[in-house]
C-alpha cells in the first residue's frame, strides 16, 4: 500500500520468511530489516506529530515536559486478561451506544479482523454496509447493529486518528451528536 519501499518490503519478506514477530534472534538479516523499519517508518511521524502539532494545539510550554514516546516497551507488566470478547458481551448486550472504527490500512489491528470480531458477536444489522462521506468524498466505510453499534472504516488510516485526523473527527463528532455518518 505505499507504506514503506518495495526494496524494504521485498527483503523483509524473504529475510523474515513470513515470522515478523517472535522473529529468530539468530536471523541477522531479518532483526535488521525489522529494526530499520521500526526506526524508520513505524512511529516516525507520529512522533513529530504529537511532539510538534499536539503539543502547539494543547498550548504546552516548550521545555515543560519531555519528549513524547509512542510506545514504551520497557514498561513492566503481567498480562493478565487473554481476551475482552467475554466484556464486550456484556457490555453490547446492555445496548450503550457504540463506536467502533478501523483504519483502512493498520497493518497493526487490520479491518478485516475487527469486522471478524463484530461478526462474532452475532448482532443483526440494521444498517447495512455502506460509504460515508465527507466534503464529497468516500471518507470510508459504515455499517449499524441492533445493539447500537456502529462500525466505520476510515480511507488511509491506520492503527491510531494521527494519519486522517479530519476524517477521525468528522467521524467523531457525528457519531458523538447522534448524527448519520
Amino acid at each position: 500500500m505505499a507504506l514503506i519501499s518495495d526494496e524494504l518490503y521485498e527483503s523483509i519478506k524473504r529475510t523474515c520468511e513470513g515470522e515478523y514477530h517472535n522473529v529468530d534472534p539468530s536471523n541477522e538479516e531479518c532483526q535488521k530489516d525489522l529494526q530499520y523499519y521500526d526506526k524508520t517508518y513505524s512511529y516516525l511521524l507520529s512522533q513529530y506529530w504529537v511532539n510538534d502539532d499536539v503539543q502547539k494545539a494543547l498550548h504546552v510550554r516548550k521545555g515543560s515536559i519531555g519528549r513524547w514516546q509512542r510506545c514504551n516497551y520497557s514498561i513492566p507488566y503481567t498480562r493478565e486478561v487473554q481476551s475482552s470478547f467475554q466484556y464486550h458481551v456484556n457490555l453490547s448486550a446492555k445496548a450503550y451506544r457504540s463506536l467502533v472504527y478501523s483504519g483502512d490500512h493498520d497493518m497493526i489491528v487490520p479491518f478485516l479482523a475487527t469486522q471478524a470480531w463484530i461478526r462474532a458477536l452475532n448482532y443483526p444489522i440494521v444498517d447495512d454496509w455502506r460509504p460515508w462521506m465527507l466534503q464529497g468524498q468516500v471518507a470510508g466505510y459504515t455499517r449499524t447493529y441492533s445493539n447500537r453499534m456502529t462500525f466505520a472504516t476510515i480511507k488511509g488510516g491506520g492503527h491510531t486518528a494521527e494519519y486522517t485526523p479530519k476524517e477521525c473527527f468528522s467521524l467523531f463528532k457525528r457519531w458523538i451528536n447522534g448524527e448519520p455518518l
